[in-house]
């Protein structure tokens, strides 16, 4: 069986994929590409993000109770991690370089310690907390993630 860690940790790179994917287009002065990718990176990541806040987290914090542990910590984060991706957004319709390499670069910061979080001590405990609905909840989390495709 898949575990939570497993398939959100691949989300997590498909996502950072199709960042780079989008930050090169902008390093090659690409803008209507930057604009595409940037858009399919912003998709991916709402997407990912929902999931986690629509579907995981809510069953691990009725499981758990620990409704102000990691998972609030992530919301934040992923709060601030859109804000950033809002301007990562303006900065490429503007075609402003440096502002957009700006935004990326604290973006990435932000998803890489994010990620490790996440990875390292949240995932880990859900596929413990959640083990015996882990098939049924990526069965909904795939769902969610097969809307950016849509």
């Amino acid at each position: 069986m898949n575990t939570i860690s497993y398939s959100m940790t691949c989300d997590h790179k498909a996502c950072d994929d199709q960042f780079v994917a989008a930050e090169t287009a902008a390093r090659h002065g690409d803008w209507q590409l930057c604009r595409k990718l940037s858009g399919q990176f912003e998709q991916a990541l709402s997407q990912h993000f929902l999931a986690e806040e629509d579907i995981l987290f809510p069953r691990f914090e009725t499981l758990t109770g620990m409704t102000q542990g990691p998972t609030a910590v992530m919301r934040a984060e992923h709060a601030a991690m859109r804000d950033i991706v809002f301007s990562l957004r303006h900065a490429a319709a503007s075609e402003s370089l440096d502002d957009f390499l700006g935004h990326a670069d604290t973006l990435l910061v932000y998803m890489q310690q994010h990620n490790l979080k996440e990875e390292n001590m949240l995932y880990p405990m859900m596929d413990r907390a959640l083990h015996a609905e882990t098939g049924a909840l990526l069965d909904l989390v795939q769902q969610q993630l097969a809307v950016q495709s849509a």
